[in-house]
């Protein structure tokens, strides 16, 4: 299957494009190397035979613009229909079509079957580190977990009398911070990020996976040291952690009987602060970027989506540090 040929542009285009409204993603079209990500991206559509397939690289742009303006998959293909800077950043002319909302299902689908979400992070991730964007990378993580709620949370039935509740997602019960009990339906995203918000490492889980069960699979065993809330702490994870000479920075728990003393205290007092960091990183994924809510039915779906979402994170973060650092 070949792709569609979109190198040459109108005359209308060229001078369309140079308008000054339309360079807001300039930064991020020039942060990265993206032929480097276009070779990760190589296998999808490989076949000789078949109708001619849009770009993997312009298909993968585009879902990162549905991950900065929270679209849905018909909104995407309006959005990029008719806003030159959607174009614009994804190297689609004026006079050429655009692919429709099904093309994008699929996409993100082949996105998931042939598990290419890890590969272009870290790719990402490495231009970043090359560029001395993450200046950190590897040295510290901060691991967390935050509850997501299911597209279809409630038991419901459909007219032929089928449920409707999404069967991959389950439920999560947690004392709220007045002390009682609250229960979501959902799944459980956990992340790995470094001191500047960057994230290394992800994970998806239905909502009553425990968040510690993931604690080893975020981490590289790399880290000089490693930060999380006291629902990590265990002996098991300690020795893990002793064993890669890695710093424990988990916050410390009291039990029944057994309140923590002023050492220990002390000790959740001074790294609290440094741990908050993946706190604001969730808090910026919810509001920015639409994660508190599931937007498909099924675990698998659901991840590539939030996988999604944190490389587009990464992407604008480095922008802003090095905006930043410019200015």
């Amino acid at each position: 299957m070949a792709w569609k040929n979109l190198t040459q542009r109108s005359l209308a285009d060229a001078l369309l494009i140079d308008h000054d409204a339309l360079k807001e993603l300039d930064a991020v079209d020039e942060l990265i190397d993206w032929s480097r990500l276009e070779k990760q991206l190589s296998g999808i559509h490989s076949k000789k035979q078949g109708e001619k397939a849009w770009p993997p690289l312009i298909m993968f742009k585009a879902l990162l613009l549905q991950s900065w303006y929270k679209l849905s998959d018909p909104a995407l293909e309006k959005q990029l229909a008719r806003d030159l800077l959607f174009r614009r950043f994804t190297g689609l002319d004026i006079a050429e079509s655009v692919p429709d909302h099904s093309t994008f299902w699929r996409f993100r689908q082949t996105l998931e079957k042939l598990c290419l979400m890890d590969g272009l992070l870290s790719e990402i991730n490495r231009q970043l580190s090359d560029q001395g964007l993450i200046i950190k990378s590897g040295d510290v993580s901060i691991v967390d977990a935050s509850v997501i709620e299911a597209k279809n949370c409630r038991p419901n039935k459909n007219k032929q009398g089928k449920p409707t509740q999404d069967p991959e997602a389950n439920w999560n019960v947690k004392a709220g911070s007045d002390g009682k009990r609250k229960s979501t339906y959902g799944y459980k995203a956990h992340v790995n990020v470094d001191e500047d918000g960057f994230i290394k490492a992800t994970d998806y889980t239905a909502g009553n996976v425990h968040d510690s069960n993931c604690f080893t699979g975020l981490l590289s065993g790399n880290e000089t040291a490693a930060y999380a809330d006291s629902a990590y702490q265990s002996q098991a994870y300690t020795q893990w952690l002793k064993d890669r000479h890695i710093h424990n920075r988990v916050i410390k728990r009291a039990y029944r009987n057994q309140p923590l003393d002023k050492k220990a205290k002390q000790f959740n007092r001074i790294h609290s602060g440094v741990r908050c960091t993946v706190e604001r990183v969730f808090g910026v994924l919810k509001q920015h970027y639409g994660m508190a809510k599931a937007r498909y039915l099924g675990l698998d779906r659901n991840r590539t989506r939030f996988e999604l979402m944190c490389v587009a994170h990464n992407l604008k973060r480095g922008v802003s540090i090095q905006q930043a650092s410019c200015a």
